[in-house]
């Protein structure tokens, strides 16, 4: 069992991870931060590259669409070009495709995020377990709470908030968070103890950004989730963002870089998903954001 249980986590305040250590002071200028440069998630200790390849465009059907070659190849190009950390999750058709594309390179030289449904039956440990195959993983390093909707998901998930944290202990998971829809969820992240990344959607316009409705088809409310981003990222949680495309909305090539540069620029997050389809797409996104850190 783990040594804290998660009300007793939350009544203490136990700190989450472990603090960064102080380096020493540089003998010449720091370097242009890059995309592909590692960035430490908040307070957790885990490091992952600034851009991740993400693989839910339209729940994962748009990387599954590319069958296991295309997709290994598109893989294999993202890494090969610096980026080494990796989204998926249990409601996408891509968790065994992605798997399968990363065999063979050395598990600690990336990152794997997946994302659990909390609304299903059964047991948790099991789930986990069978994600794991299917990942073809010994562990992930970070696990989201996936979906989160509703304003009571606190109390709705407690008991995967319970399990996520035996797993932890046992070193099959290094992080744990959540990944919010909408503002009545979003609104229940600050102050949350046992968070320690959130995954929350940001772009420029609000494209399919958090509102009082969580449907993505309506345009969200820009100065409140960012204003929420601040507030958690000041109390120690790393934030990895989403829908930097408008869930795919964003045709032009200026909405791109826009999103990008206000995610980092304005927003102040961490690191950041983006679907890829293409070796072009994973060229231009790598460029968004080294202009947006320049």
């Amino acid at each position: 069992m783990s040594k804290y249980s998660r009300r007793q986590f939350i009544g203490t305040g136990i700190a989450a991870g472990t603090l960064a250590s102080l380096g020493t002071l540089p003998l010449k200028a720091a370097a242009t931060p890059k995309a592909t440069d590692y960035v430490t998630l908040g307070n957790s200790g885990l490091k992952v590259t600034r851009l991740a390849f993400g693989t839910g465009s339209n729940n994962g059907w748009v990387q599954h669409s590319l069958g296991q070659e295309k997709f290994t190849a598109l893989v294999r190009y993202a890494y090969d070009r610096g980026i080494r950390f990796f989204e998926t999750a249990e409601a996408y058709s891509t968790p065994a495709m992605l798997g399968e594309a990363l065999k063979g390179l050395p598990r600690d030289s990336y990152q794997l995020m997946t994302k659990v449904e909390t609304d299903r039956p059964g047991d948790p440990h099991a789930r986990f377990d069978q994600m794991r195959r299917l990942s073809q993983t010994d562990y992930f390093d970070i696990m989201l709470l996936h979906y989160l909707h509703t304003p009571d998901w606190r109390e709705k998930t407690a008991r995967w908030q319970d399990a996520i944290l035996v797993e932890q202990d046992k070193k099959t998971i290094k992080t744990r968070g959540c990944s919010v829809h909408g503002l009545p969820a979003l609104r229940q992240v600050p102050g949350m103890k046992w968070l320690q990344i959130a995954m929350i959607r940001m772009n420029h316009n609000g494209a399919s950004m958090d509102g009082e409705d969580f449907a993505t088809s309506l345009p969200g409310n820009v100065n409140e989730v960012v204003s929420h981003v601040k507030q958690v990222k000041s109390e120690g949680m790393g934030v990895v963002s989403m829908k930097l495309i408008g869930n795919g909305s964003f045709t032009n090539h200026d909405d791109r870089a826009k999103a990008m540069k206000f995610a980092f620029r304005n927003a102040g997050v961490d690191s950041v998903t983006v679907g890829f389809k293409s070796t072009q797409e994973i060229d231009e996104a790598i460029d968004n954001l080294n202009a947006a850190l320049a």
